[in-house]
């Protein structure tokens, strides 16, 4: 009995954040921020799902280099909050990024009970992105207008009802960010045997 309440006790103490922990997270947000730069060129394009194929990439490699070193519950909730700061004065939609992060994370804790497996980070990173394309669809149907006019979500994407359009391209989405997570993972294996990248 006292040995389990030990362990339970370790275990609260290890998955608190230390000072080290947030500036890795705030280092690695910055570098998803930094090669998320052309993001203020694909707000206005009209093609449904472009923001996230423009940012989805980077936005799963970098989180999972940040997962994989702070294997924390609410390592991705705190870098979703740093890139929303940022990306709300461009695009306030992007403010959701906090939501998708926390449905990831609910995801992984329910799978598999945290960041222990590496899979565990690529899940999280896989999900992340994606998780905006419903969320802003919901938004645009929702809030979207032109000239006074309600205008719905997928025709303001695509110019067009073109729904297969829209499913392909967020199967595409998925793809990519489960390609970039992978990506993230296997940066982040090299980085550990260097030594550079330590648990």
């Amino acid at each position: 009995m006292e040995e389990k309440t030990t362990n339970k006790t370790e275990e609260k103490k290890s998955n608190k954040f230390k000072i080290k922990d947030i500036v890795f997270l705030a280092i690695i947000t910055a570098c998803t921020l930094v090669t998320g730069a052309v993001m203020p060129l694909l707000v206005n394009v009209p093609l449904f799902g472009i923001i996230q194929l423009g940012l989805g990439l980077q936005f799963s490699l970098f989180p999972v280099i940040g997962m994989m070193k702070v294997r924390k519950p609410g390592a991705l909730i705190f870098m979703a909050v740093f890139i929303s700061l940022f990306l709300v004065f461009m695009f306030p939609p992007m403010v959701m990024i906090i939501l998708c992060a926390v449905v990831a994370e609910g995801v992984v804790l329910l799978f598999f009970r945290g960041y222990k497996s590496d899979w565990a980070c690529v899940t999280a990173g896989t999900l992340y992105m994606p998780l905006t394309i419903p969320l802003l669809y919901l938004y645009y149907n929702a809030f979207y207008t032109v000239n006074g006019e309600e205008k719905q979500a997928v025709s303001m994407f695509i110019g067009s009802s073109n729904v297969g359009m829209a499913v392909g391209i967020s199967f595409a989405v998925i793809a990519l960010c489960f390609v970039g997570s992978v990506i993230g993972m296997l940066i982040s294996r090299e980085l550990r045997k260097a030594g550079v990248l330590k648990k």
